[in-house]
C-alpha cells in the first residue's frame, strides 16, 4: 500500500505542477534546438525542455511524505537524484541561454559524473547498509568484490546515466523504458525483502517507495511528454533518470540485473560505440544513425511504434526476470 501510495502520490503531483512547468519554459524561452542531422524532428524544435523539473520535484516531495524516519540510504538516494539533475540543468541551461548545442563541455560533464559517482562508490563500500557483495541473478549466490566495487560502482553509474541520456531521443522513449525497469526492479527487491535482518529491510523498503514515487511522477510526466510532446526531460531529467535506474539496483545488490532489465538503454550505448568505432576504422555508418532508435527511424518506422517496442521488450525482460526470481 505504501508503494502504490507513492505512485499515486508523486503522479498527482506531476499533473498539478507540469502546466505551470511548461508555462515558465515557454516564458523564459527554455525550448529545444534540434540538432539539424535529426531531419525528422524539425517541428519538434522550441519545445519546452527542462521538463525533468517535474518528476524530481514529484519523487522527492512524495517521497519525503511517506518514508519513515532514520532511512540514510533514502535520503542518499534522493541526494544523488537531485545532484544529476542539477548536472542536467547546467548542461541545459547551457545549451539555451549559450546557443551552444552541445552544453557543458564532455570533460566537465565527466568531471560532474565521476565526482558524484566517486562519493556513491565509497558510500556503498563504507555504509553498513549496503557493502560490497553484489548478486547473481536467477541464482542464489553474490559476489564479495571488496574494495573493488568502488571503481564497480563509478564505471556502473557513468554507463547508465549516459545510457538513459542516449536513450532520450524521442517522445515517451526514456520516460516509458524506465518506468518498464524501475517496476520490474522495484517487484525484484520486493520479493527478496523478506531474506535480510529489520536493518537492512527498513531501509530497503523505504528505498523502494522512492523507487516507486519516480515510477508516479513519471507516467504524470507521460501524460505530456508522449508523442507528440509538450515538453522534453531534457539532461535535467534524462541524468537524474540514469542515476535511478543505478541507484535502484546497486543500493540493493542488485547491480547485475541492470543490463537485463535495460538492455535497451545498453543497444544505445553500443550502437553508438560500434558506430564511431566502424567509422573511423572504415568511413563507413553500421546504422543509418545512431543511438539505435534513429536507426529505426530511418528504416521508415513511426516514432510511436519505436517507443512501444522499446517499453514492451523492457516490460517482458521485467516479467521474465521476475518469474525466474520466484522459481
Amino acid at each position: 500500500m505504501k508503494y502504490l501510495l507513492a505512485v499515486i502520490l508523486s503522479f498527482t503531483l506531476a499533473v498539478v505542477i507540469a502546466p505551470l512547468v511548461i508555462k515558465w519554459t515557454k516564458r523564459v524561452k527554455f525550448g529545444q534546438n534540434i540538432l539539424s542531422y535529426v531531419e525528422a524532428h524539425k517541428q519538434k524544435q522550441g519545445t519546452p525542455t527542462m521538463g525533468g523539473i517535474i518528476f524530481i520535484f514529484s519523487a522527492i516531495v512524495s517521497s519525503l511524505c511517506l518514508i519513515e524516519k532514520g532511512s540514510a540510504m533514502t535520503y542518499v538516494a534522493m541526494s544523488v537524484f537531485f545532484a544529476f539533475g542539477v548536472l542536467g540543468f547546467l548542461d541545459d541551461f547551457i545549451k539555451i541561454k549559450l546557443k551552444r548545442n552541445l552544453g557543458l563541455r564532455a570533460y566537465q560533464k565527466v568531471i560532474g559524473q565521476l565526482a558524484i559517482s566517486l562519493i556513491i562508490g565509497l558510500y556503498v563500500y563504507y555504509s553498513g547498509f549496503v557493502g560490497s557483495n553484489i548478486y547473481i541473478p536467477f541464482f542464489d549466490a553474490s559476489i564479495d568484490m571488496g574494495v573493488f566495487i568502488i571503481p564497480f560502482i563509478i564505471f556502473i553509474f557513468i554507463a547508465t546515466t549516459n545510457s538513459v541520456n542516449l536513450t532520450d531521443g524521442l517522445d515517451g522513449l526514456a520516460s516509458g523504458t524506465t518506468v518498464a525497469y524501475l517496476i520490474g526492479i522495484g517487484v525484484i527487491i520486493a520479493l527478496n525483502l523478506d531474506n535480510l535482518d529489520s536493518i537492512a529491510f527498513a531501509q530497503q523498503d523505504n528505498m523502494l517507495i522512492f523507487v516507486f514515487a519516480v515510477v508516479g511522477g513519471l507516467l504524470g510526466f507521460l501524460i505530456f511528454n508522449s508523442h507528440p510532446a509538450s515538453i522534453f526531460m531534457g539532461d535535467t531529467g534524462s541524468l537524474a533518470l540514469g542515476s535511478v535506474v543505478a541507484l535502484s539496483a546497486c543500493f540493493t545488490g542488485n547491480a547485475l540485473y541492470i543490463p537485463i532489465l535495460g538492455l535497451m538503454f545498453v543497444l544505445s550505448t553500443v550502437s553508438v560505440i560500434l558506430q564511431v568505432l566502424h567509422y573511423k576504422r572504415t568511413k563507413r555508418r553500421i546504422f543509418l544513425m545512431a543511438p539505435l532508435h534513429h536507426h529505426f527511424e530511418k528504416k521508415g518506422m513511426y516514432e510511436t511504434k519505436i517507443v512501444a517496442i522499446y517499453i514492451i521488450i523492457t516490460a517482458l525482460l521485467s516479467c521474465i526476470s521476475i518469474v525466474l526470481n520466484l522459481m
